[in-house]
């Protein structure tokens, strides 16, 4: 495998000029790059209530459907992206996608998600900015969501992908597999749809949230939400450089903090201050800020923080241990051993709960991120997942 690097050295595609009042992805005037797009049928009720009228999807693929034995396709996987990411998984960046492949290392031939045996997809989230239905979305009306956008939930984004299966023709995925966010969805699958999964991948998240995240998640929302620019939501018309940058970028270097272990940042950039005046980690913590004002949306990092915080997968199923004790989909259990956002605690719990004993643990320096940089141990936790996976080699018609 390619060595670990770090996002912030990743290459990237930037552009110059005042940030955007949203940094989402604009049909019409933004490149489509490798996206793809499903328009689902009919509503999508929520369970908070209400009802997003229509849902568009925007998706990416990698490798050839192959034919199960009632000529459905039987060899899919599906990948499932965390708060900021997206579905651009693997590939370079180039237009449309400034930024390399999230888990580019782990998709491809010969990789541990093999498209030489599988058809991989992953959707952009119902909530998020980059192709699929969203706050920055037109509303019927024409304008965007923006403050009219309703409260949804982890059930409520894979209630959208099962409709998305259902559009692209896929009845049962030969794995479905996620870390952190995308973690709490496969998982959520995995207990809500058990015949529409073969197996699934959890990696780095729990079965509720905590009160520790959601106290966290709550002060990164204060942050976004009391900025002047956020206008109660409706931000979205506003000229470039007019838009809650400030707040976005103070909830993401938070985050940041988070998503990193205290030993990482004490090693790569203890109390040292740069030329410019600044210390190094509050450089290094601007950079994430102004990289994620450029590429992404406020009113999706609100609404998908908002789901995280209500991540409960017992709710009205008796409890996280019932249901996950009641779940017949193999699981893998993953969690990086210096996680202070999703401990490694949870992880053994869930692991408990559905009969593995112990989770897989990832050694890493990295913290929560681990489940993206330690490419190595998290390819070899999915390649052992998909080993035997998927049906004999049969080219699906059409």
């Amino acid at each position: 495998m390619p060595p670990r690097t770090d996002p912030a050295a990743a290459p990237a595609l930037t552009t110059p000029g005042p940030v955007p009042a949203s940094g989402a992805w604009r049909p019409g005037v933004d490149p489509a790059g490798r996206r793809r797009f499903v328009r689902l049928a009919g509503p999508a009720a929520l369970e908070r209530g209400g009802t997003v009228p229509a849902v568009t999807v925007a998706y990416e693929t990698w490798g050839s459907p192959v034919a199960d034995a009632a000529g459905g396709v039987g060899n899919a996987v599906l990948v499932l992206h965390a708060l900021s990411g997206d579905s651009h998984a693997a590939g370079p960046a180039g237009p449309g996608h400034p930024t390399v492949g999230w888990w580019d290392p782990l998709i491809g031939p010969g990789r541990p998600i093999d498209t030489d045996r599988f058809l991989v997809v992953c959707p952009n989230v119902l909530g998020g900015c980059q192709g699929t239905t969203g706050p920055a979305s037109a509303a019927p009306d024409g304008a965007p969501w923006g403050s009219r956008w309703p409260e949804i939930t982890i059930a409520d984004q894979v209630r959208v992908e099962a409709a998305f299966a259902d559009a692209i023709g896929v009845r049962r995925w030969a794995a479905v597999i996620g870390g952190s966010m995308g973690g709490m969805r496969a998982l959520e699958w995995a207990v809500a749809t058990p015949e529409r999964v073969a197996r699934a991948v959890v990696v780095a998240c729990g079965a509720t949230a905590t009160a520790e995240q959601i106290g966290l998640y709550a002060a990164q929302l204060a942050a976004v939400t009391l900025d002047p620019g956020w206008r109660g939501g409706d931000y979205h018309a506003a000229p470039p450089g007019a838009g809650p940058h400030a707040g976005l970028g103070l909830a993401r270097r938070l985050g940041q903090l988070s998503y990193r272990s205290e030993p990482e940042l004490a090693a790569r950039f203890g109390n040292r201050v740069q030329d410019d005046g600044r210390f190094a980690v509050a450089s290094y913590l601007d950079h994430h800020a102004g990289k994620l004002a450029r590429r992404f949306d406020a009113g999706s990092y609100v609404t998908l923080t908002r789901a995280m915080m209500t991540q409960d997968v017992g709710r009205a199923r008796g409890g996280p241990a019932v249901a996950v004790a009641a779940c017949p989909v193999p699981l893998t259990v993953a969690g990086v051993d210096s996680d202070r956002l999703y401990p490694l605690r949870l992880q053994r719990e869930l692991a408990d709960w559905a009969g593995n004993g112990a989770p897989t643990v990832i050694r890493s320096l990295y913290g929560h991120d681990g489940f993206l940089l330690e490419r190595d141990q998290v390819g070899a936790i999915v390649t052992a997942a998909l080993a035997g996976a998927g049906p004999a080699r049969a080219t699906v018609e059409g």
